[in-house]
Parts: C-alpha cells; sequence; structure tokens
C-alpha cells in the first residue's frame, strides 16, 4: 500500500512537472516582457497574469516618460519567474544573464509571489528596462530616480510623505522653506479626486484666528472653532470679519478635488459667511455647520 501511494505522489509529481513545462509564458510590451509560472495550476492562475500586467504597466510608463514608441523585441529583455513558495519570503532576485548571440537580459525571480517585496519587484523592472534599451547598467539608486519621474503616484506619495516630515516634525528637505510647503498645501495633487490627505489638510484649516496674536477674540481667546465662532460673532465683530476671510481660504481648499469636496467646501464658505452677515439665528448656524460637517465626512469614506 505504501509503494502504491509513493507511486501514485510520483505520478501526480511528474504530471504536475510536465504540465509546468508546457504552460507558455505571457508575454507583454511588444515582446519586451516574459512571465513563466514555475508553480502548481492554482498560483499560477492566481498570480502570472497580475504580475506580467504589473510589470509591464512599469515599463509602459517608462516609455511614457521617455516619450519613446514602443520597440519590438524578438527575444524578452525581462524574464520573470514565479516560483512555487507559499509562505512569505519577500526576497526579488535579480540577475544579468546572456544569450548565445551575446545579448544580455534581466532575469528575476521571485520565490513566493504572494508575499514579494513589490518595491524590490518595480526597480528590478526598471533596470531591466534600461538594460533592454540601452544596454545600460543601472544601480538600486538610479532605478528608484527613474521610478519615481516616470510614476506620478509613486511622485505624489513621495511629495506627502515629504510635506507630512515637515508639518508634523518641522523637517525640511534641501532646499526647501516654509513657503514652498505651504504652497504645496494649496496644490491641487490630483485634480477632480480628493485624497484622505487632501481632507485632513482641509479639515485643519477650519478654525478661526484673530488677525493679529496680540489682540485675541473678546479679549482673551487666541483662536476658535467654527462651533465657538457661532457665539463669539455677536460679541466680537473681529470674529464676523475673519469669518468671512476664511470663506474664501476654504473654497481654494476644497477646489478642483472633485464634486464631493467642492460641495464640501461651499457648504462651510456659505456657513461662514452667514456668520459674518450676523442675520442668522444661532440655531440656523449651527444647522448650516451640521450640513456642511457631514458633508465633509462623505468625501473620503
Amino acid at each position: 500500500m505504501t509503494v502504491l501511494a509513493s507511486i501514485l505522489v510520483f505520478a501526480i509529481t511528474r504530471a504536475e512537472l510536465v504540465e509546468r513545462f508546457r504552460t507558455p509564458p505571457i508575454t507583454q510590451v511588444e515582446g519586451l516582457v516574459q512571465v513563466y509560472a514555475d508553480c502548481p495550476k492554482d498560483m499560477r492562475r492566481e498570480y502570472q497574469m497580475p504580475v506580467a500586467g504589473f510589470v509591464a504597466d512599469v515599463c509602459r510608463k517608462l516609455y511614457h516618460a521617455r516619450l519613446a514608441e514602443h520597440r519590438r523585441f524578438d527575444e524578452p529583455g525581462i524574464v520573470v519567474h514565479l516560483g512555487s513558495v507559499r509562505t512569505n519570503v519577500a526576497d526579488v532576485v535579480v540577475a544579468t544573464d546572456v544569450r548565445q548571440n551575446g545579448a544580455r537580459f534581466m532575469r528575476i525571480t521571485v520565490p513566493a509571489p504572494g508575499f514579494a517585496d513589490m518595491e524590490a519587484l518595480r526597480l528590478a523592472v526598471v533596470r531591466g528596462f534600461c538594460l533592454a534599451l540601452n544596454g545600460e547598467d543601472v544601480d538600486d539608486a538610479r532605478a528608484r530616480r527613474l521610478l519615481r519621474f516616470a510614476d506620478p503616484e509613486l511622485r505624489l506619495a513621495d511629495d506627502r510623505a515629504e510635506l507630512a516630515r515637515w508639518r508634523e516634525q518641522g523637517e525640511f528637505a534641501e532646499g526647501r522653506d516654509d513657503e514652498y510647503y505651504l504652497k504645496q498645501l494649496r496644490k491641487v495633487a490630483t485634480p477632480g479626486r480628493a485624497s484622505r490627505e487632501d481632507v485632513l489638510v482641509f479639515a485643519s484649516r477650519l478654525m478661526l484666528y484673530p488677525p493679529y496674536y496680540s489682540i485675541p477674540f473678546c479679549g482673551r481667546y487666541a483662536g476658535c472653532t467654527f462651533h465657538e465662532a457661532i457665539e463669539l460673532s455677536k460679541l466680537d465683530p473681529v470674529v464676523r470679519f475673519m469669518a468671512a476671510r476664511k470663506a474664501t481660504e476654504v473654497l481654494v481648499f476644497g477646489g478642483g478635488r472633485g464634486d464631493e469636496m467642492t460641495d464640501a467646501s461651499k457648504a462651510y464658505a456659505n456657513f461662514l459667511l452667514e456668520v459674518a452677515r450676523g442675520e442668522k439665528s444661532s440655531d440656523e448656524l449651527e444647522k448650516m455647520l451640521s450640513d456642511a460637517e457631514e458633508k465633509l465626512k462623505g468625501v473620503v469614506q
């Protein structure tokens, strides 16, 4: 019985090996990229096409950044092998290989495709792209710069991380000053779409401050929330004046970032303008502010 079981296991294993050898690679980007799945059928179905699409997307962005047309490759310049490891092995193994005709290409091995270090894979693809198109060997630092230049989303993530370090830790990148970062806060990074970062920056501006720190509101308040401003505006006309100025500011920080963000910023601006006019009751103003807050909550779910 034990011998029979061993034979069946061997037969299944051999059949699996044969199937893997017969499985064709996925070719992308005019032959530049080929992705082999040296793994069981279930892993092949789950990872081969997504990884091929991921690698191809990086290459297309690099082409676009160069404003270059796609070249046709008879043999791939980037060959990716997906392994069969199912545990959390994040390694991405990169090696330059040489064909019989002397042409060099990049071979990338991903032992555990479900756990691979995606940043390392991106950098490997950039290095393979440069090797295939220009015969150029680049290190990870150079590849990272090329990648950031080619991918707007990664550039945006870097810019936001830099802005967060300035805002939260007072850290300045080389050549930057406060004026630069203040401009970045007002900048529309992703037109027509509000990110969570955009909403947090917007929310951080929802306070009123006197025009001079030496002259606080009502002689005692260095600042106030919008809720507090409803009552303070009846005691100090400067609160009403600053509410009118803030109305313009919230429109700037909310505009250009999608309809929902625009609606929220307009709701806040209308509330502030009514505070400045001083004609509505406290209950009416509280209702307007509550409506604006609900609109803001719905921007990023």
